[in-house]
């Protein structure tokens, strides 16, 4: 069975014992044994604080709703938010409260989620303060082999992009958090203490029993699983899913034809994946309160699956067939970049894109990410 690195803490307690420790983590931060990670260290350690990243400590916070910080109302600890109107970056009086930060959530390992930008963060503020940086590492839910995607360009840096990586990156948090130390000579304390058992490899193989949701959006591993490629709706006018019981498995809009649509599917055959069609009103979000048209994905083999790739053949299918309901999102501000180059990481999706020369260009950057994180590798890939 695969174990997470809060399983081991106590052969690295020693990392802990000289200071304050404050703990970044999210609702994923729990032991094999179901056991919250902030309990775990309450009793092993001074816990002085609790950091949130997007969604909060407790995963109470809604995709994208900035907070403050608070009293975590369970342990009396306070609770400095990470994704707040003032920032998302360490500020004095959070470094005050503590000497050691440790970081324990369970990531996705798609450059788009959020977390990764906060650790990058941590890395950062911890080398430039002088602060012990712990990452309680836990394995890679899309099974740290695959890379897929193209790497993102500087001019398109984001929270939803903060490094030149994949959308599909193919490393664990501790195996990221190291890269970025060493590529850019940070300097940071960072110690990584590491998962057991596992050599590469998605969730389903992990001999875990309980799917943990890292957020609201994601309560499937099959969910997880599309999200690389069906994230990209959120940058169009089509429903991604929010506010229906599959986010990120069904994708459509008002005026689709889900019957018409899952006919053209089937004839693009994508390894890996089926779609049947779907009608349904969203609760939320896009097109809340509106009929809406389209599909389901369902992943039928996941070794097989190239999400990154069927999203955006998806999305190139929806924009021929139906290109009014389909479009780009305009800007959130005039003068700021459209969120589909945020999310893609390159400027190239704009009317009369090309999705084949996208696809060549993406596979040629993945191949050669692939051979460079091998570098920063902590776990075999069998």
């Amino acid at each position: 069975m695969a174990t997470y690195g809060v399983d081991h803490i106590a052969e690295y307690a020693g990392l802990l014992k000289d200071g304050r420790v404050a703990l970044l983590t999210s609702i994923t931060g729990r032991s094999s044994g179901n056991e919250a990670t902030i309990d775990i260290l309450r009793r092993m350690c001074n816990l002085t604080a609790l950091l949130g990243p997007e969604h909060g400590v407790r995963g109470d916070q809604a995709a994208g709703a900035l907070t403050g910080d608070y009293t975590d109302p369970a342990t009396g600890l306070p609770v400095f938010s990470l994704y707040s109107p003032e920032g998302k970056r360490l500020r004095r009086h959070m470094l005050d409260a503590f000497d050691i930060l440790v970081y324990d959530i369970q990531d996705v390992g798609l450059r788009f989620y959020t977390f990764v930008s906060t650790l990058c963060n941590m890395v950062e503020d911890c080398a430039a303060a002088g602060k012990r940086l712990v990452v309680l590492d836990r394995p890679d839910p899309l099974g740290g082999r695959v890379v897929e995607g193209g790497v993102l360009e500087d001019a398109y840096r984001s929270f939803v992009g903060c490094r030149p990586v994949p959308v599909r990156y193919g490393l664990t948090a501790g195996e990221f958090a190291r890269m970025v130390n060493e590529k850019e000579k940070l300097g940071c304390d960072l110690h990584v203490v590491p998962c057991g058992g596992w050599r590469g490899g998605p969730f389903p193989g992990w001999g875990q029993p309980v799917w943990q949701m890292p957020s609201l959006g994601l309560p499937t591993f099959e969910g997880t699983a599309l999200y690389a490629g069906t994230c990209l709706f959120e940058g169009t006018a089509l429903s991604e899913g929010r506010g229906t019981a599959a986010p990120f498995r069904i994708i459509g809009g008002p005026g689709i034809d889900g019957e018409r649509m899952a006919r053209e599917f089937a004839a693009l055959g994508l390894p890996g994946a089926a779609a049947t069609p779907v009608y349904f009103v969203p609760s939320t979000s896009k097109h809340q309160g509106t009929a809406c048209g389209g599909l389901m994905l369902h992943v039928t083999d996941f070794e097989a699956l190239r999400p990154v790739a069927l999203g955006v053949t998806l999305l190139d299918l929806f924009q021929r067939l139906y290109p009014e309901q389909s479009g780009f999102l305009p800007p959130v501000e005039p003068g700021r970049r459209p969120f589909i180059s945020l999310l893609t990481g390159c400027g190239e999706f704009v009317p009369g894109w090309d999705r084949e020369a996208v696809l060549a260009r993406w596979e040629r950057e993945s191949r050669a990410f692939a051979e460079e994180k091998a570098a920063y590798h902590l776990y075999e890939r069998g």
